[in-house]
């Protein structure tokens, strides 16, 4: 399902509609390029999901945790070298919990995502609006 955002504000609204939907347990691959409003997504996620702390791209921390209605997870794997690194630091264990697992750069371990992770894949237009793209997951997401 493609979506067309016209600001911040459209598009953290969809990350809430979007959590809104979450009952524990999702895997989100967020995909796009610097800029594209993936940071923004997972601001509208967390509000809806109750949290009240200031979400950040946890580009130099690697994991960010947060705590709401369900617990937060925001991995930005754009350091990590592949698969391996990902299982050294321990990694499986964001894919396969009770909470919700932001993962940017999911690129970097494709192989790896369960088979229900939710695609969401943010392009900048020429006007500077966004095409958010969503696939996989359950029905449910593709008829926000």
């Amino acid at each position: 399902m493609r979506y067309l955002s016209n600001s911040a504000e459209e598009t953290e609204a969809l990350g809430r509609k979007l959590a809104s939907h979450f009952k524990g347990g999702e895997v989100i691959s967020l995909r796009g390029s610097l800029g594209a409003g993936k940071t923004v997504l997972a601001k509208g996620i967390a509000r809806e999901l109750g949290i009240t702390e200031s979400i950040v791209s946890p580009t130099f921390t690697l994991v960010q945790e947060y705590d709401g209605r369900l617990k937060m997870y925001h991995l930005d794997l754009y350091r990590l070298s592949g698969e391996d690194e990902f299982e050294s630091m321990g990694g499986e264990e964001y894919l396969y919990h009770d909470g919700i697992t932001l993962l940017e750069w999911s690129e970097k371990i494709e192989s790896m995502l369960p088979d229900e992770t939710i695609f969401i894949s943010i392009t900048i237009n020429d006007d500077q609006s966004r095409n958010i793209d969503i696939e996989g997951g359950s029905d449910e997401y593709s008829s926000l």
